[in-house]
């Protein structure tokens, strides 16, 4: 899964993704999902965003998966947390109060590692992977958190006019993906911005992905 990819940005510092302060798009439209205190958000390649800090401020259980130890390391100094660390299958787990981080490849991650997932915040991991590796992806999700909803931030541009990572994914690929299994509703659309946008024009986007009624 680009393991070799992701691991080199970090070892050069290359992490530009990083945002100093919680997304706007997740303070803005996170509501929508109407979740209770208390529910578990599973954050797919979270990295070390500080939207995980924000994420637990809310009073909710947080897990999230990432292939960086370094990451996952800074996230607990970050809160001043020593976790409890443990193999599992193959992946490092590292649990403190509130959060539970994996370090590994979410590939390797199963449903009963989650436990119930009552919804997935999606702002790096879709955007972060090529083409032939997202059908995969968004299957792996769905089975692992049980079709939970979603809070889905995405870009579309012309994916000719510059090379990803974040790649392009417009609505008839998120369609592709989801279409089954959730309805869709954009709720946020704007002209790309920061490093982006000085390669290409286009929109980023936040989606609800609400499961459908069986």
């Amino acid at each position: 899964m680009q393991e070799d990819f992701w691991q080199s940005l970090w070892a050069e510092g290359r992490t530009h993704f990083h945002e100093a302060h919680p997304n706007g798009f997740l303070t803005a439209h996170f509501g929508a999902l109407g979740l209770a205190p208390g529910a578990h958000v599973f954050v797919p390649l979270c990295g070390k965003t500080v939207d995980l800090d924000w994420l637990l401020a809310q009073g909710h259980q947080v897990t999230g998966i990432e292939f960086n130890c370094g990451a996952v390391d800074a996230v607990f100094e970050r809160l001043d947390m020593v976790p409890e660390v443990s193999d599992v299958g193959g992946l490092t787990r590292s649990k403190g109060a509130g959060i539970t981080l994996w370090q590994g490849d979410v590939f390797a991650l199963q449903a009963a590692d989650l436990g119930v997932v009552d919804a997935v915040y999606d702002r790096a991991a879709l955007v972060a992977l090529p083409a032939p590796m997202r059908l995969r992806y968004a299957a792996h999700l769905q089975e692992i958190t049980t079709s939970a909803a979603q809070l889905l931030v995405s870009f579309d541009y012309g994916q000719g006019r510059t090379d990803g990572p974040p790649f392009s994914v417009p609505e008839a690929d998120i369609r592709t993906y989801y279409d089954a299994t959730h309805d869709m509703k954009v709720l946020q659309s704007v002209p790309i911005q920061g490093r982006l946008a000085d390669r290409c024009d286009g929109f980023e986007q936040t989606w609800l992905l609400s499961p459908k009624t069986r």
